[in-house]
């Protein structure tokens, strides 16, 4: 089930403080080819090691949080910066 349309309305990335959009399904499936490579770390260095069924990126397409249960996690430490990625 996806994140409430009001609860993303207010969300804001914990850092920058900028608004935060679903991931599209089509950079999900990306992002998870990528998780499943092992090549994806989260803001603190550890490895991102299960799939996202569901995901949020910042305004300026720099940093995805994940989604589970339709519940955004939205730790600063939990953060996936995509600056990792040669194209996302």
């Amino acid at each position: 089930m996806p994140v409430d349309r009001k609860l993303l309305e207010i969300l804001r990335c914990p850092v920058t403080k900028l608004p935060v959009n679903t991931l599209s399904k089509d950079r999900v499936r990306k992002l998870n080819q990528l998780i499943s490579e092992g090549d994806v770390n989260y803001v603190d260095g550890s490895v991102v090691d299960k799939p996202l069924d569901e995901a949020l990126i910042t305004e300026n397409d720099r940093t995805i949080y994940r989604v589970d249960d339709s519940i955004p996690i939205m730790l600063e430490d939990q953060g996936i910066p995509t600056e990792q990625f040669k194209e996302f």
